[in-house]
């Protein structure tokens, strides 16, 4: 036995994990679960032992052992988060996907203000559910560990799978940005990294069929562009001009015709008209909607036409209906100053 190994008279469970937890975190699995079975000799019910080996058999690849151990585990300490995710994972390696789903909810439930609780639960949804809980957990982890590189490395992988992948690029990036390393982390061995090498393996085989680079060449997505002033109000108020010329004039050769339905029609017309742009109005940008005070005075031109084709078909004289096309014309004269 090596020099370092625990001693017949100081051995304790406790030793025999901590050097499993070493002898796994080089790559050798079979020789840390035996450190884990010399443990458990001494204590059959030591949680953390079972916890651990749990792990070792995640890395080892072994899931049905690794969901043995993750049962025992929380037999000792009902409600452990490790052991709990533990057991997500493996049900996840063995495809029992439903069951995965399972646990990862008693995840959320247990730690709603633990990051690590909120980003293991949600790659385990990733796989399981692909939903709204998974990215909604995943969002939750970024901003309670927003220095976490995990935390946006699973927020990256649960977009990426959701086919939200500007998301996902940016998240990665913000990964790659708080730790560097983690381009190599799919490839690295042991337990204390499993969670790390997990996420990167998974991440990568979306990569593999997503529109944009494998993992190691993610970069930044590019940002909206933001549409200028004239370019937002433009629809609204050539819109606007163009129903209460139209308008005005279709109403004015009715009259003249001696038409009776001339008010009927302004006020039909008329009332569309202020609908229609008050709701385009309403899906302008909030904030400086209008781009300033040219464009507030566009807006508010155009929609002085429709008001004063209802004001004819009230009164029935000609003049709002002149005035409507002048306001139309004035609407259209500012939004080409302010282009």
């Amino acid at each position: 036995m090596p020099s370092d190994a625990p001693s017949d008279r100081d051995a304790t469970p406790d030793s025999y994990v901590q050097r499993a937890a070493l002898l796994a975190d080089l790559g050798r699995y079979d020789e840390a679960a035996g450190e884990l079975a010399d443990a458990l000799a001494l204590d059959p019910h030591h949680a953390a032992a079972y916890a651990t080996l749990a792990n070792v058999h995640l890395a080892a690849d072994q899931p049905a052992e690794a969901l043995q151990a993750a049962d025992a585990a929380l037999a000792g300490a009902p409600g452990d988060l490790p052991a709990l995710v533990s057991r997500a994972m493996a049900l996840t390696d063995l495809r029992r996907f439903a069951e995965a789903a399972a646990v990862a909810e008693e995840i959320l439930r247990l730690g709603p203000a633990d990051a690590y609780a909120q980003r293991s639960a949600a790659a385990v949804l990733a796989d399981s559910r692909n939903g709204q809980i998974a990215i909604d957990a995943a969002w939750r982890a970024a901003q309670l560990a927003p220095r976490d590189p995990l935390a946006h490395l699973v927020l990256a992988l649960v977009a990426g799978r959701l086919g939200r992948f500007e998301l996902a690029e940016r998240a990665y990036h913000e990964a790659l940005q708080l730790d560097p390393t983690l381009t190599e982390a799919a490839g690295e061995p042991g337990i204390v990294r499993l969670d790390r090498r997990r996420y990167a393996r998974a991440l990568e085989k979306v990569s593999e069929t997503a529109v944009f680079q494998p993992m190691p060449t993610f970069q930044p997505a590019p940002e909206p562009a933001v549409k200028r002033p004239v370019e937002r109000i433009r629809p609204l108020v050539v819109f606007g001009a163009a129903h209460s010329l139209v308008t005005a004039i279709l109403v004015a050769f009715v009259a003249a015709a001696g038409g009776a339905g001339s008010r009927l029609l302004a006020g039909v017309l008329g009332g569309i008209g202020l609908l229609a742009l008050g709701v385009l109005v309403g899906r302008l940008p909030r904030g400086d909607r209008f781009g300033g005070r040219a464009g507030r005075l566009a807006t508010l031109a155009v929609a002085a036409g429709p008001c004063l084709i209802l004001l004819y078909a009230f009164i029935g004289t000609p003049w709002p209906l002149v005035l409507a096309i002048l306001s139309a014309v004035a609407g259209l004269t500012l939004l080409t100053r302010m282009g």
